[in-house]
């Protein structure tokens, strides 16, 4: 029940509460004991849990043609973006710096980064794990890598406007001004006034 009523229980007695009383308003709400960061740890666990299934997926499933063959066109141009993916990854690592958390959920003492390779996109490893997928799949995919890939993209772009929210929550009017002149997975064009 939320709202209020019913969820401070007073037994007869006097001063015997009942135990939802000394936990957290959050804790009462939900009704099963967690805290709202809880929650948002569960939340970011099961996202990073799902990330690595689909990546693993994304390796293991059937390919069109194994790397033993001669390159073609498309062998060529895919490692070359697994190769930029990847590069652009690191660089977003090394752009973090002691702000980088397995999780999307900002950690309590990291400033916003802005700077780097964050200045051009809001979030550069989804950009690049994105490229890198890319790659692999143009290289030694089959339809089951496209499907993959594609839920791929749909998780990142959900996941990222989740970590979005949390950054807005976290920083407040610095991060707004921040996505409004840098893009999330695409940079802004710059427009002449």
């Amino acid at each position: 029940m939320v709202g209020g009523s019913g969820h401070n229980v007073h037994m007869e007695s006097g001063d015997d509460r009942d135990e939802a009383d000394s936990r957290p308003r959050a804790e009462i709400e939900s009704g099963s004991g967690l805290t709202e960061a809880d929650i948002r740890g569960r939340i970011g666990w099961g996202l990073v849990i799902v990330q690595f299934i689909l990546l693993i997926a994304l390796v293991l499933l059937p390919k069109r043609r194994g790397l033993d063959l001669p390159p073609d066109f498309l062998d060529i141009l895919g490692i070359a973006l697994m190769i930029v993916g990847l590069a652009i990854v690191l660089i977003a690592f090394l752009g973090l710096g002691s702000a980088l958390t397995a999780t999307p959920i900002p950690l309590t003492s990291a400033a916003l980064r802005t700077g780097g390779i964050y200045s051009v996109v809001r979030h550069p490893i989804y950009v690049g794990l994105l490229m890198a997928a890319l790659g692999f799949t143009l290289a030694v995919g089959s339809i089951w890598q496209v499907f993959v890939l594609v839920l791929l993209g749909v998780f990142f772009a959900g996941k990222a406007l989740w970590e979005d929210r949390l950054l807005a929550e976290k920083h407040g009017a610095p991060w707004f001004d921040y996505a409004d002149h840098v893009g999330g997975f695409w940079p802004h064009l710059r427009r002449d006034h």
